[in-house]
């Protein structure tokens, strides 16, 4: 065990009394599609402020060119859907979460077309269903071709600024939530928040809802933003918050690869819509590796490309789209980036190779939304439902954040009103919704002296060294190299107080590289997308999920059916 990501409570020394107070019912973290629902159906019925860590349009939502799933076609249904999510999560789906988010999808679906979301229509004028990888049905729906994201994210800020008591704190870095005390089972009462421009401050609330977001950034290699760096998870670790099945971190087949660029995203629906992955004589690949080709699940086609350049060479394959009618019609923001480089996609394989994409893992969440820390809600990627199980099926995260957001944001309203039935206690410290006197917290930290060390030299090993050793293929002994580099520098990093987003963000990539590390030993087997060289078939063993805890000496071991259980860290 790391000791030093067990012993830190907070990551800075404070006393709420010395620091600016302010007040709210609610507190949602976070701006993607999550954070957005949760922060309408929470300000229906009460005060809600949202955080933005940086501008408040910036989210993996937002740059998302997949689209939103739902069994809304002819001949699909909501079981078609679950039996190919179930499918997907190689066993460790939570089969009532899968029930609950896909059957609730379609009303959704519906409410944001209500709201005036543009999704992209037949020539007859009835919603385009498009199909992409494990789907049995054409069931995902898309915006402006390949920018679902931005128009979901237009849409739900629409709907948010009608809500006369909803506001937005952007550029607002939330560092740690607040509990009365260390002990197991304190409620959270909101935030600790560091402003760009107002400085540090305390946000009380009588429910918070983490919708952070993953964090694809402790990744050399990823498709997220610079904000993905798992603050989310890793506040909520320190809270006490069970957080589950870190191993499983899903790799997107196909982005970008041109040397010294980003790695831009090349959406999945380009090959529902037919494109060809082929190595760098030109041959087509994976017919051999699975009976979908190219739609098969994201972890086999992931796989595939790495085994292809380990036996043939090579940084990289291609996508082939030569052969596809209107491509820059069907992709435009695709066709676009391509251009920027010169590539046209009419004469030009495509060159792209996996990279990070989606947190599986995450803090545990029952289908109330809520974790196992009073007061304290999830939903979105920072969450562990259960929906994905061990490989998360394409589209099903922005429709999961639509579901989740709006059942998290109407549970922690009734939480502060005292109505939640689920809730273990009532609302700590408030009074009908009301802003109570909040009880003083304290953090007294003294730094050790143990030498300094570059930030962004940490930041970029470390990202390295988890592409290397905790990355798409994994071996007991990589895995065992980047647990002790990661205890190597947490003992320079983590003993540091730090004054700015940079070092906080440093410092919660490393615990999260941790929990990753942490998770994949111990799960000995390959299943979905956790994939072990020394351990390459599932094993029934393992059929469970791993739950960890700060100041646990392992992890506790859940059968599938009780993901939900509420026991107390």
């Amino acid at each position: 065990m790391i000791r030093f990501f067990d012993d830190r409570r907070y990551l800075i020394p404070f006393r709420t009394g010395l620091l600016p107070q302010v007040f709210t019912d609610t507190l949602v973290i976070g701006t993607g599609v999550a954070g957005l629902r949760a922060a309408i159906a929470a300000g229906e019925h009460g005060q809600v402020i949202v955080l933005s860590k940086g501008e408040a349009k910036v989210s993996n939502t937002a740059m998302a060119q997949g689209g939103i799933s739902g069994a809304l076609g002819e001949g699909d249904s909501s079981g078609d859907h679950q039996r190919d999510t179930l499918s997907a999560g190689g066993g460790l789906c939570d089969e009532p979460a899968v029930r609950t988010i896909l059957e609730r999808g379609p009303a959704r679906i519906e409410e944001l077309v209500a709201w005036g979301m543009r999704f992209d229509r037949r020539e007859d004028g009835r919603l385009a269903l498009g199909t992409e990888g494990a789907h049995s049905h054409a069931r995902i729906l898309h915006a402006d071709g390949d920018a679902t994201g931005r128009e979901l994210v237009r849409c739900l800020w629409e709907r948010a600024r009608q809500i006369e008591g909803v506001r937005v704190f952007e550029c607002c870095f939330a560092l740690d939530l607040l509990t009365p005390s260390d002990a197991p089972g304190s409620p959270v009462m909101g935030a600790i928040t560091f402003h760009s421009r107002f400085g540090l401050q305390v946000i009380w609330a009588g429910a918070t809802i983490l919708a952070t977001g993953g964090a694809g950034m402790v990744y050399r290699e990823t498709t997220n933003p610079s904000v993905a760096t798992g603050d989310g998870i890793a506040m909520a670790y320190r809270a006490g918050a069970q957080v589950a099945d870190m191993a499983f971190v899903q790799f997107h087949p196909t982005t970008l690869y041109l040397a010294g660029a980003p790695r831009a995203l090349v959406s999945e629906a380009v090959r529902g819509e037919g494109a060809y992955l082929i190595d760098q004589t030109g041959h087509r690949f994976m017919p051999e590796a699975h009976e979908l080709g190219e739609l098969a699940p994201r972890d086999v086609v992931s796989s595939a490309i790495v085994r292809r350049l380990r036996d043939r060479g090579g940084t990289h394959v291609f996508l082939d789209v030569r052969h596809l009618e209107g491509f820059g019609e069907r992709f435009p923001s695709i066709a676009a980036v391509l251009g920027s480089y010169g590539l046209d996609p009419a004469r030009d394989p495509i060159p792209v190779n996996p990279a990070a994409h989606y947190t599986i893992g995450g803090v545990v969440s029952d289908l109330g939304g809520r974790s196992g820390v009073p007061g304290l809600y999830v939903a979105g990627e920072v969450a562990s439902t259960g929906l994905h199980g061990a490989n998360r099926l394409a589209s099903n995260s922005l429709l999961e954040g639509l579901v989740m957001g709006e059942i998290a944001g109407r549970a922690a309203s009734e939480f502060t009103s005292g109505r939640d039935p689920g809730g273990d206690l009532p609302a700590s410290g408030w009074d009908g919704g009301v802003p109570g006197a909040p009880v003083s917290v304290v953090s007294d930290i003294r730094p050790s002296d143990h030498g300094q060390i570059d930030l962004s030299d940490v930041r970029s090993s470390l990202r390295s060294a988890m592409w290397h050793n905790a990355g798409i293929e994994r071996t007991a002994a990589r895995l065992a190299d980047v647990a002790d580099m990661i205890d190597f520098w947490a003992r320079y990093t983590l003993d540091k107080v730090f004054d700015d987003p940079e070092g906080w963000e440093a410092q919660n990539l490393l615990l999260i590289g941790a929990l990753i590390a942490r998770s994949a030993s111990w799960r000995r087997e390959s299943r979905g997308c956790h994939r072990c060289e020394h351990a390459p078939d599932p094993d029934p063993r393992f059929a469970a999920h791993d739950i960890w805890v700060r100041g646990a000496e392992g992890p506790t071991v859940r059968p599938v059916a009780s993901l939900h259980d509420r026991a107390r860290a």
